[in-house]
Parts: C-alpha cells; structure tokens; sequence
C-alpha cells in the first residue's frame, strides 16, 4: 500500500503513526527538525534527549549543513547520528576505532576536556585557541570527522552499527552527556540480514510488491507507457536536434528517466545529488 491511497506514506506522519514525531516529504530534514525540537525543549525547561538520523546520501544535501552550523553556533544539545551505508563519508576501522568512540564519549574525557576549556580560557587567547586546535586535530586524526568538529559538533565514530556491543556503550555515553551538538558516525550495510537485498541493494531502495521468500519483485502490467519514459525519450528527441538541451537532477536519475538522457548525453546530464535548491540556481546560471 506504500505511496497508494489510504495506504502508507512513504515518509514520517504524524497522523500515521505516534512514533512518527515530526511530518516530512522529503530527505535531509532531520537535523533542522531535531534542532527546533531542542530549542523547544531548552525554552520549555525539560531534561529529555533530541535524537536526528540522517543518511549519508541525506548529507549531500545543502539543507543538512545549514542545520548544522545553526546546531554548532547556538550549542545546543542534540544528537545526531548519521547513518552511513554507503561508506562514502568514512569506512569502519574495526575494534580500535570502536575503543577511541567508546573513550571519547565518555563522561570522564568530556569532563576532563571541558576543565581543561576552563582553565585554558584564564590564559591568553592564543593559548586558548592554539591548544583548542591541537585538540581538535588528534581527535580528528585518529577518528576523522574534521568537517563535523569544525561545524561545532563533537564527532565520535565510526561505529560498525551491526556490532551492538559496540554501539550500545558510544549511545548511552552520548545519551548522558550533558554538552552538545554531538554527532555519532555510524556505518552499516543497506539490507543486512536481508540476502536479496545485500546483493542488490539498489533495487532495494524503494520497492515494489515482492515475494519475501525470493526477493523477486513484481510490477503490475499496464498497458500504458511509464510516464518517466516517455519524457526521457522526448527529451533524447529534442536534444538530438538542439545541443544547447541539458538534463539535472537532484540524485534521482532513474526515478525521472534521466539516466536514458544519461547514456546517449553523458557530457550534457547533471546530477547535483539531494540538492534541489542548488539545482534551480545552477540552471539559472546554465
């Protein structure tokens, strides 16, 4: 019933579901959703804990950073954890990187690094600043996350997310702090535990009625053409004749027929990725 009448949505709704906190119709809006949920909770007094999950193709989208350099220059306390299953940010390093996550998350060091801010902020301010860098840079060396550190957030990861123990320990040591924005770099395998689906996880994305048992997917016959095909073909028709035709998408080339454009245009075909914003004004500029 996904995406059918009076069946279920395929994004977060409230009307939907009580476990569905905030309505969205369309990615990459976690984080700017969980920040004002954590300004609406600091205004309000309350104690409890904000938690954003975003994807790493989520992450592409210009939307993302804007939320987080908000987070990071209002400190606010919010937890991010960035679900990365495509190992494009940052692969997992195993059991010494789960150790350095576990330790850097936890209580005694965060305690530690905030005197250590307080003691150095009595020094000159070159002090302050050469020592908060030196800081900085070991941690990034040893875990990477420099991009996120630099946005205001305190990075931990990566964490092989399959690995509970592994996990758990990083998410309460977070879920105990008492300083934020964090950011928790968790990566993970699209379709783990399903065996279809970690073959082809691709197809797997978003999909269609298919049996459980084989992971065979079916389409139901239509005898009229799939409205993406005709345009990409009519498209490929008026570029044939006009070499000023360009096509860009925002990170869905199958979705909208553009990877037919694709493959006889390659040169004239854009994909911006998750950044619909910057592809109106790119266009504009084309």
């Amino acid at each position: 019933t996904l995406r059918q009448e009076g069946g279920l949505s395929g994004f977060t709704r409230r009307s939907e579901s009580e476990y569905d906190p905030f309505g969205a119709a369309h990615s990459s809006t976690s984080i700017s959703a969980g920040l004002g949920m954590a300004v609406a909770r600091d205004l309000e007094g309350k104690p409890h804990n904000v938690v954003a999950v975003i994807g790493d193709g989520a992450m592409s989208a210009g939307m993302a950073y804007e939320a987080m350099n908000n987070a990071g220059a209002m400190n606010s306390r919010l937890i991010v954890v960035l679900n990365d299953n495509d190992m494009s940010i940052a692969p997992p390093v195993g059991a010494m990187s789960a150790y350095l996550a576990r330790l850097i998350s936890g209580k005694a060091y965060r305690s530690l690094r905030e005197i250590g801010k307080h003691l150095l902020h009595k020094l000159p301010k070159f002090f302050e600043d050469s020592a908060q860098k030196a800081e900085e840079f070991t941690r990034g060396f040893w875990t990477g996350g420099t991009l996120f550190e630099e946005m205001g957030f305190f990075y931990v990861g990566p964490i092989d997310g399959h690995n509970l123990d592994h996990l758990l320990p990083v998410l309460k040591n977070v879920r105990d702090s008492e300083t934020g924005p964090i950011l928790v770099h968790v990566v993970t395998q699209k379709g783990k535990g399903y065996p279809p689906a970690e073959v082809s996880a691709d197809k797997y994305h978003g999909v269609v009625k298919f049996d459980v048992a084989t992971g065979t997917q079916t389409k139901s016959k239509s005898h009229a053409p799939q409205y993406t095909k005709v345009f990409a073909e009519s498209l490929i028709k008026e570029a044939r004749k006009d070499d000023k035709i360009v096509a860009i998408t925002g990170a869905m080339p199958s979705g909208t027929g553009l990877d037919l454009f694709e493959k006889e245009f390659p040169d004239r075909m854009f994909d911006v990725g998750i950044a619909e914003q910057h592809a109106v004004t790119f266009a504009a500029g084309l």
